[in-house]
This record gives structure tokens, sequence and C-alpha cells, in this order.
């Protein structure tokens, strides 16, 4: 097939840091030109990938001082992909909101991944009004708060799967947490739980402009007040498989409707097990007493570090190897696309979501 993917351009494809969507564009990108498929991607030019690139933008506009309103730039990216959309068999966006006014007009069949939280009440005029665009969730959990619109499919997200080897002897004896400081991710929770459980934490973790007041009120006092809490910052791609591999556990404890949560399944690469609330995706990702433990309080979570020892961490590298590589991923999207493109489909199953049918791809 001929496939358009169109990232939002505020990081790169892949991005150099922090930057789930993109990460997952990238993966979905590489693994399609793996399979032979015609792949090109629309997003900025600091991009790096094996599929044709369309540079939209010099560098990702988070890494440029000069942007200061990023919706320009994804009109000019939109306006590209109009221009040569008759070249794709579909063109599957990944940019949310933007391009819902304008695709109607394409002549091309369309699929756009909601990689974001939809409970926002802003959220509901939008797919009130452009309920015929045909949508992606990345969990089922994702699509509750939304009025009936047009799902193609649930696909959760994959990884390939050498991009994190398992670390089956960990060197460290440490608790991760790894993401976002935010009041949504609970880092809080994250040291509270250390601390009863008298483990060693690490952050690694983005601190963005908007949480900056968080973390110097409430998170940055905790890591003073605790001498075996470690912030590390922010890191990359190639450091995540020593930090999380080399870690007893991986720790989840957010409080909000989480879509996803890539980092479970970058843990789940590592060998690593997740300790993980019961929010949003969670129950979906987390094979329990096998990837690791969901729980509802911080005193669940930490008795869950003292059964670590129960859980083998071949068994959680086999479940990623089982549902979250990205051959799979792809191979869901390639059903997806196919169904819309007027191929010959492969085979999905209606699954009930609330009162309301969905066909979703049955998930390898």
């Amino acid at each position: 097939m001929k496939i358009a993917q169109i990232a939002p351009l505020i990081e790169s494809v892949p991005p150099k840091l922090y930057g789930g969507t993109e990460r997952i564009v990238s993966y979905i990108t590489e693994e399609l030109v793996q399979q032979g498929h015609e792949v090109t991607l629309f997003a900025s030019a600091d991009s790096v990938t094996s599929a044709e690139l369309v540079p939209v933008c010099e560098t990702a506009l988070r890494l440029d001082p000069q942007v200061k309103d990023p919706l320009p730039h994804h009109l000019v990216l939109l306006d590209e992909v109009h221009r040569r959309a008759a070249e794709f068999d579909i063109l599957h966006f990944h940019v949310d909101l933007v391009h819902g006014p304008m695709v109607r007009n394409f002549g091309v069949p369309t699929v756009t991944t909601l990689h974001g939280r939809l409970d926002l009440p802003d959220l509901q005029p939008y797919y009130r009004t452009f309920g015929d665009l045909p949508l992606v969730s990345i969990s089922n959990d994702q699509r509750r708060p939304l009025p009936p619109v047009n799902w193609a499919g649930t696909v959760h997200h994959g990884l390939p799967p050498d991009l994190l080897k398992p670390t089956f002897a960990p060197k460290g004896d440490y608790l991760a947490f790894l993401g976002r400081i935010s009041p949504e991710k609970r880092p809080d929770r994250a040291i509270a739980i250390a601390a009863a459980a008298g483990m060693k934490l690490k952050i690694a973790a983005k601190i963005d402009k908007a949480d900056q007041l968080y973390w110097d009120e409430v998170i940055a006092p905790m890591v003073r007040a605790y001498p075996d809490i470690e912030y590390v910052g922010e890191i990359g791609e190639a450091q995540k498989a020593e930090f999380l591999g080399n870690a007893r556990a991986l720790l989840f404890p957010i409080d909000w409707p989480e879509p996803f949560g890539l980092v479970m399944i970058e843990a789940m690469a590592c060998a690593t097990p997740t300790i993980a609330f019961r929010c949003g995706s969670v129950p979906e990702v987390i094979d329990e007493g096998e990837a690791g433990f969901i729980v509802d309080n911080v005193e669940e979570a930490v008795a869950a570090v003292g059964q670590l020892d129960h859980l083998e961490r071949r068994r959680v590298r086999q479940t990623f190897d089982r549902r979250f590589t990205a051959e799979r991923m792809v191979t869901d999207y390639l059903t997806i696309f196919r169904q819309l493109a007027g191929r010959p489909p492969t085979h999905v199953t209606p699954v009930r979501f609330g009162d309301e049918e969905a066909n979703l791809p049955i998930m390898a």
C-alpha cells in the first residue's frame, strides 16, 4: 500500500528525548517500510526515517526558540498533505484535531489515531461535529468520554522487539519512575511508595514549563527530604534499557485516565515488572501477576513491592513479545487501512464497548 504518516511537528520522529506520539509514529513507519509498503512521512526535517521524508519545518518545534505558536506550522503541514494526497491509498493522521475541517475534501481515505486524553469538555462539540471521521483509539478505556463517533478500531501500541534488551538479572536495587513530572503522573505517590517500602527511587522525567511550579513546590522538597530519592533528569531512548532494566520495578502511580502508558510496555521489554494504579488503560496493558501488579492505593503498592520476587522476569518479557511488538501493532493498523481503502479485509470481530459495538481488529 501507499501510506502517508502525518506526524505532529512538536518533536522529531523519533524524538530526541521525551515524546510518546512521535516515537510511536516512528515505530509504525519503520515497520511498514520493513514489510514492503511505500510510506511517506510528513514531519520535521530533523526526523530520521527509512521512508520518504517530507520535511515541513526545519526542526522540532519544541526545540526551536523562535516558535511561539505551533498552529501555523501545522496548517502548513496540512496544506502539504493536501497537495500530495492523491498519491496515497490512505492518510494516517496523528495530529489530533487540526485536520478535521479539511480532510472531508481530500478525496482519499483517512484515519486518525487519537493519542491523548479525551475527557476534556471542549472536545465534545468537536467530535459531535466531525463524528464521521474514522478514528483509532489506543485503548478501549480511552473511548469512554466521547459521544458516538466512527471508531475504526483499537490498536494498542507496540515496540520493535530489539529496541530494549531484557535484563533478567538486574544490577540495581531501586524502583524507577520514568516519564513526566506532572500532578496526574503522581511522582509524589512514587516517592511515598519507595519511602514506605524502604527502597531507593530513581526518577527520570521531563519537567514542562507548565509543571515547573508543581516541581518547585511539591516534588523537589520531597526529593530533598528523602536521601534515597534520586532525580536523574530527562533521558533518551539509549538510556532506557539500563535505567529500566536494572530496576526492581517500574512505578506507574497515575491519577488520570491514561490513554495507553507507553512506559509500561517499555518496562516489559526490559523484563521489568510494573506496579501501576488502576486508572485508564492500565488493566488492558498489565497482565496481573505476570507483567506486574495493579493496585488501588499506596498501601497496596508497598505490599506489591514485597511481592516482586514472585514474578519471573522472563515471563514479563514473554508478555511483551506476545502482545506489544511493532509487528503486531502494524498488522492491526493494516487491517484497518485495507478496510478503509476498500481492500480485502482481514478478519475482525464485533467487540461490545459500553452500549455500542465497534469492529476492532483481533489482537495477536
